[in-house]
């Protein structure tokens, strides 16, 4: 199918469901209001097709807005029918797939439609960290379906029809879909607003299929395991020509060389998605200053600091991790924190949030040093400082406050060049070494990478059964 395809609403269902597993709920409801000749317009379901079916043989729960119906315009009763979903799934405790190709608010019911949408935002909020939620866009998002969108754990958007704005962009000050289209997937997808742009309804589609396979059902799941058909000692020699391509190097420490990755438009220094490693679902969380062209060489350069839109990232994925017990993986190379005017508006309230992450989840979590490691971008990369359970570090890792020659140039200032040489290198081997790391107990074992992958299984496999309790609190306040 190509990537002009448009699925029907029920065809969008059936598409992402397993073949004849689907069961519909509340057909027959419709519309109460008879304002402005509503009552002339006879809808079943009220605009949105709603039930319950498998993927890969497990249970969740979907609907599916019809454009065709109202201009899939949220009313009182298309949104009980929503609310219906969420409180069933979360009962049953299994995903909801929510399909979306809404107009926005349905005008002739007014407050009615308001309350609709409250309703539908407080059942995702309860939702939210109980069963894991996936939007798929494949028409309008705009408004209030917008904040619905936002609310779940991943949106999945296609490149041409799907259109996703609080404001269109014609309303946008200074603005208009020909100079930039804010509604359009790019925008949204570098903004970090989508995490996977597709072709069309029929990838799109498959994609949340692939993604709700891999996910626990709900907070309380033990998670998806698969059989692993990959060597669990299986050497990654080439891993170490791939390190400032975290994305690839990741793929190949993976179980046949599978990587998820989200929200890949965005923040493209910091990485994040999922790998398998013995056929458990970890996540992963990478710097990258690298990214590799298809010919193998280097696209795209990044200095090796954390951005305020990487921090946002990453800790919005950790917290997901965390909530669903999956695993942590974090690839660390890193020198300070982006410096300019933009970034300090809020980069101190980023990275409070990635390093409160980090430090709050009680998942297992494996932090690997692939380069140089200062100061606290250092810390909040994961480290034991902040509640990593095991960490690695190659042999070429550099893990200090600063680098080795700069420091020796502060410590020793107005010496001559010959005497900072020699002092940057004794500070190298006395601070910023990883043996120097091990010795103070911050890092765990100092690893070739070609022995990466075998190193990672044993650790997370050893760390399956970890239990750690915490203060009891209703929740973070950072």
């Amino acid at each position: 199918m190509g990537s002009t395809a448009v699925l029907s609403a029920r065809d969008r269902i059936l598409s992402l469901l397993d073949e004849n597993s689907f069961v519909e709920i509340g057909a027959l409801i419709t519309k109460r209001s008879t304002d402005f000749n509503l009552n002339e317009k006879e809808v079943p379901g009220d605009g949105v097709i709603a039930g319950y079916g498998l993927i890969d043989g497990s249970l969740v729960y979907v609907y599916s807005q019809d454009k065709d119906a109202l201009g899939g315009t949220m009313g009182e009763m298309h949104a009980r029918q929503i609310v219906n979903v969420y409180d069933l799934a979360t009962k049953v405790g299994v995903p909801v797939v929510a399909i979306t190709d809404c107009a926005g608010m349905r005008l002739e019911e007014s407050t009615d439609a308001l309350d609709a949408f409250g309703k539908v935002y407080a059942r995702q909020v309860l939702a939210s960290g109980v069963i894991p939620t996936v939007t798929v866009i494949l028409g309008t998002c705009g408004g209030g379906s917008a904040i619905s969108a936002a609310i779940s754990d991943f949106v999945i958007m296609t490149k041409e029809n799907a259109k996703l704005f609080v404001n269109s962009p014609n309303a946008v000050d200074n603005n208009y879909t020909a100079k930039c289209n804010t509604a359009g997937a790019a925008f949204q997808a570098e903004s970090g607003n989508v995490d996977i742009v597709a072709e069309d309804d029929t990838e799109a589609l498959a994609r949340a299929r692939e993604l709700v396979s891999i996910l626990p059902s709900n907070n309380e799941d033990t998670g998806v395991l698969s059989e692993c058909e990959d060597d669990l000692n299986r050497v990654t020699a080439g891993l170490g020509s791939h390190l400032k391509d975290t994305a690839v190097a990741l793929r190949e420490i993976s179980d046949n060389n599978w990587f998820l990755e989200l929200k890949a438009d965005c923040a493209k220094e910091m990485v994040i998605g999922f790998i398998r490693l013995n056929g458990a679902i970890v996540g992963a969380v990478a710097n990258r200053s690298e990214l590799l062209g298809e010919d193998g060489k280097a696209a795209k350069k990044f200095d090796t600091v954390l951005t305020m839109a990487g921090a946002y990232k990453a800790a919005h994925f950790v917290e997901f991790c965390d909530s669903f017990s999956i695993p942590v993986l974090t690839l660390t190379s890193v020198t300070g924190f982006a410096s300019s005017v933009g970034e300090e508006r809020s980069i101190a309230r980023a990275l409070s949030q990635l390093t409160a992450a980090f430090s709050n989840a009680t998942v297992p979590k494996v932090n690997l040093i692939v380069g140089k490691a200062y100061g606290s971008a250092y810390i909040t990369m994961n480290s034991k400082h902040i509640g990593a359970d095991l960490v690695f570090a190659y042999n070429d890792a550099e893990i200090g406050m600063m680098d080795a020659k700069l420091a020796a140039e502060i410590i020793y200032d107005g010496k001559d060049a010959a005497t900072i040489s020699e002092k940057a290198g004794e500070y190298a081997a006395l601070q910023n070494s990883p043996v120097a790391a091990a010795k103070r107990g911050f890092v765990d074992s100092i690893i070739e990478p070609a022995s990466t992958r075998k190193q990672l299984v044993y650790a997370f496999e050893m760390l399956y059964t970890k239990r750690e309790h915490r203060p009891n609190k209703k929740h973070s306040t950072i």
